[in-house]
């Protein structure tokens, strides 16, 4: 890839912070649904379970609905996925709308994949809290995608042992802490919870939360801070609670950690607003014991969240009608109807603020039915969500922590040091692409 593409959404980057225009190469078509002569056909490539019945109600609707037509073309997740549209898009030839995590945004937009819509999707801004909407314009004055489904970080804790072991829900870090220690020292075989280096999504989302800024642009040059001050205070904490045995070192979504939540050997999870459907299958037996409050914070005082997971929908630079594919992502992932028949059929948690506690999300979930207000909750922590730092090889970074923090995880050794490697692996893997890169 040429290095001038490699470098259009540093450029971007840069229009921005001078107040200038933002450098969007890729722009929007000059095409619009509303004056195209003829049908639109849009080709829409997702993962979301049940995507065509909620497609189904585009193209059923009214109006100028029937002149744009979208087929659902299911596909993998994942970096499999990514790859796919990359290679499609070599040959000229990617579908029209796709699904993309918001880690992968800057991949995309780095290889000139997708097309900013800025110009086509009015007020949509409006419908999203500040920092999920960041996700899809990269800071720049461009827009990428639209939100779709995100995953606000919250600490979930088992109200019953809570109170058998006179232990308070922790609403600082240190407070977190001291919790995991006074349990140990209560219960010896028991665990507040334990540090999983299998999922970096969750390490990431931590370090979102403690103010990290994992890419930045400087210059015309992409800078990587993995190791900077904010994450190296979030590997020492867990890093430090791994080390003395506060919290348990194993991974999660085994049947050994499955068992140690149903059978209540661990009292407390640290993850996301998804939370409630893993705790179905994981923990079937506690139903009704659980209860879900705000991340601890580093600060006392402080309100602010993290994310784990989430996606977006985005619109090809290989589109031939990118306005037309456009208004159908806006309408998507903004219309009443469509969030909750998103929400009914594919059971994701919406971006957009207007649905967070209506319709499907009006009671609480049947396994926190003790908890009425929980969505209530969630979607105010949902926009405390911090703005992330997403860069182009987000893979490789997720991939050295899996395997340096699974090391250091197993033997207790020095987190900041697993940090480190993370650090390096993934400059050096910028340089190798052809990036410019500030030390």
């Amino acid at each position: 890839m040429p290095n001038t593409k490699r470098t259009r959404l540093v450029a971007s980057t840069i229009a921005v912070a001078l107040g200038a225009t933002a450098l969007a190469a890729c722009g929007s078509s000059d095409s619009d649904s509303k004056t195209e002569s003829g049908p639109v056909s849009l080709t829409y490539w997702t993962w979301t379970p049940g995507m065509d019945k909620v497609v189904d109600l585009w193209n059923k609707g009214p109006g100028k609905k029937d002149q744009i037509t979208v087929t659902v073309k299911k596909q993998a997740s994942g970096d499999s996925l990514i790859t796919k549209i990359l290679t499609a898009h070599k040959a000229k030839k990617a579908p029209d709308l796709v699904q993309a995590e918001y880690q992968a945004l800057p991949t995309l937009v780095s290889n000139d994949a997708l097309a900013d819509i800025s110009k086509d999707v009015g007020d949509t801004k409006s419908k999203f809290a500040d920092g999920v909407w960041q996700q899809t314009t990269l800071g720049t004055d461009a827009v990428y995608a639209i939100p779709q489904d995100i995953g606000p970080m919250m600490f979930y804790y088992r109200q019953d042992l809570f109170k058998k072991y006179g232990l308070t829900v922790p609403t600082t870090w240190e407070q977190f802490a001291a919790t995991a220690r006074a349990l140990k020292k209560k219960a010896p075989d028991m665990d507040l919870t334990t540090f999983s280096a299998n999922d970096s999504g969750l390490f990431a989302g931590l370090a979102q939360q403690a103010g990290a800024k994992w890419w930045t642009t400087s210059g015309d040059k992409w800078k990587v801070g993995i190791d900077d001050a904010a994450t190296k205070k979030v590997a020492g904490f867990w890093g430090g609670l791994v080390k003395e045995g506060a919290v348990d070192n194993q991974p999660m979504y085994t049947p050994a950690w499955n068992k140690a939540l149903n059978t209540g050997k661990q009292i407390a999870w640290v993850s996301a607003v998804w939370a409630p459907g893993t705790l179905t299958t994981a923990a079937p037996e506690t139903k009704g014991k659980w209860a879900m409050a705000p991340l601890p914070q580093w600060s006392a005082g402080d309100n602010v969240t993290g994310s784990w997971g989430g996606s977006s929908t985005a619109v090809t630079t290989d589109s031939a009608h990118q306005a037309a594919a456009a208004e159908f992502a806006a309408w998507l992932n903004t219309d009443g109807s469509a969030l909750q028949a998103l929400a009914k059929e594919s059971g994701i948690y919406p971006a957009a603020t207007n649905a967070q506690t209506s319709g499907a999300f009006a009671q609480p979930p049947a396994y926190f039915s003790n908890q009425s207000d929980f969505y209530t909750k969630a979607a105010a922590i949902a926009k405390t969500t911090a703005p992330s730092a997403w860069g182009p090889n987000v893979n490789v970074a997720y991939t050295t922590f899996n395997d340096a923090f699974g090391a250091a995880a197993k033997s207790k050794s020095d987190f900041t040091a697993a940090l480190a490697k993370m650090q390096d692996a993934t400059v050096a893997d910028l340089k190798k692409q052809g990036f410019e890169v500030s030390e």
